[in-house]
């Protein structure tokens, strides 16, 4: 079931988007060659609490931290710890917040000092496609030009878009319906009505779009082992288009 949310609730949630993505900004100046991801989740964790908000990933379905973060061939839901980033890698955050038990959802996808002409195309593409997906985001729209946006705009560009993982509703629980794939066609899904919100968040990867869970149960990685980009919106469809509401 699809639960539609009133602008009082609306409004509760952009509070908790507002300050996902202050934390990813705060990210994007902290992040840098030598860090070890346990240290950016540390970060992570200390801005959503000092801002009032409680971090949505941490225990969430076992997940043990604050922000899932996966770097190259990794697509989504990398587990922080040892591992150091470096110089020509792309670093993927994606963050969850709680305020007033309602969610907000946003993920990034980070250069990590001068990467390859390669990574720099899959990170641009990537955006546009969220961006594509976000202009469909309207009222009266199929939720399937939401998907089909961002499969012509990365397939475009001779990229894989991921389909055994999708974006999803959003309110009062992480993960509500709808599913949002990235891919399929633009007559398909229900009818986008005011009061739905979505996170949209397309996973693009550089070569084939299969890919395959790690031994941990959570870090997912390309079958090719060639990179993978990840950024995501939290978006309310509105009578007046889409608001995002992931924004500082």
């Amino acid at each position: 079931m699809i639960v539609l949310k009133t602008s009082e609730e609306i409004e509760i949630m952009r509070r908790a988007g507002r300050i996902a993505a202050m934390t990813l900004d705060m990210i994007g100046q902290s992040i840098e060659p030598g860090m070890t991801t346990s240290q950016i989740d540390m970060l992570v964790e200390d801005f959503i609490r000092s801002h009032g908000a409680i971090p949505a990933f941490k225990n969430y379905q076992g997940f043990p931290a604050s922000a899932c973060i996966s770097i190259d061939d990794e697509v989504v839901h990398g587990i922080p710890g040892k591992r150091v980033i470096h110089d020509g890698e792309i670093v993927s955050v994606d963050v969850g917040t709680i305020v007033d038990r309602f969610y907000g959802d946003s993920a990034r996808t980070y250069p990590i000092g001068p990467i390859s002409a390669d990574k720099k195309r899959l990170m641009e593409t990537t955006q546009k496609s969220l961006q594509a997906a976000i202009d469909k985001a309207r009222k009266g729209n199929r939720l399937g030009q939401i998907s089909a946006a961002v499969q012509q705009v990365a397939e475009r560009e001779g990229f894989g878009v991921v389909r055994q993982l999708v974006g999803h509703g959003i309110g009062r629980k992480m993960h509500e319906e709808p599913q949002v794939p990235n891919f399929g066609s633009a007559h398909d899904g229900p009818e986008l009505q005011v009061g739905m919100v979505l996170a949209i968040e397309p996973m693009i990867n550089l070569g084939t779009y299969d890919v395959k869970t790690m031994p941990d149960g959570w870090t997912v990685v390309t079958a090719d082992g060639r990179p993978s980009a990840h950024f995501e919106h939290t978006v309310a469809i509105t009578e007046d288009g889409p608001d995002i509401l992931t924004v500082a």
